[in-house]
């Protein structure tokens, strides 16, 4: 013989091969079904519970611009309770002047207006405080609620961040890829429950 070697296949041969080469592509297709699924099925859960962040991400914003829309309301009555204020320290001012300008028997009602006076500035001097104070206290309550979204909006990113890199994932079939989606999934969910509790 001439050193070339060659080999004679039986037909067992031949199906041994070919029973390799099938378990082979149904595992190679097992993994990948088994892969795909896993992405799908964590696709669909992400966009569920991102539909909700988003959901509470716009109910918190609209809340802050209702409250922030009071705040402005209180502090227009509160402002006008100063120009009330002041019309009355103006009159007060006048009849203080004309207390010491009149005569004896006219000042005693010059006296009596400017005791009237301040007992009326010193109501609605209360009144313009409450107001003031409860400005403040819609414009806190405004700040809670935008902080809020602001959580709820970092979490729905996140969760979107998280589907992309699922398509990606699933695209290149890298199972590091894989990983980092959920990585990233679970980072959102995190910041979902930092909204929920308000921090």
């Amino acid at each position: 013989m001439s050193g070339t070697h060659f080999h004679v296949h039986g037909p067992h041969d031949h199906e041994l091969e070919h029973a390799a080469q099938r378990a082979h592509t149904e595992g190679a297709h097992g993994k990948s079904d088994r892969f795909a699924g896993r992405i799908a099925v964590t696709t669909a859960i992400l966009a569920t519970v991102g539909a909700l962040f988003a959901y509470q991400g716009g109910a918190t914003q609209a809340n802050a611009a209702l409250y922030k829309n009071n705040a402005a309301i209180k502090k227009t009555e509160a402002s006008n309770q100063w120009n009330y204020y002041q019309a009355k320290s103006g009159k007060q001012n006048l009849a203080e002047l004309g207390a010491s300008l009149a005569s004896a028997d006219k000042a005693d009602a010059f006296r009596t207006e400017v005791e009237r006076y301040k007992s009326e500035k010193a109501e609605i001097q209360v009144a313009a405080q409450k107001l003031e104070a409860e400005a403040r206290a819609w414009d806190e309550r405004s700040e809670a609620e935008m902080h809020q979204h602001h959580r709820w909006a970092q979490a729905t990113t996140a969760l979107q961040i998280a589907i992309a890199m699922a398509a990606i994932a699933l695209l290149t079939k890298r199972d590091w890829l894989q990983y980092a989606m959920y990585g990233v999934a679970a980072f959102g969910g995190v910041l979902g429950i930092l909204a929920i509790l308000h921090i």
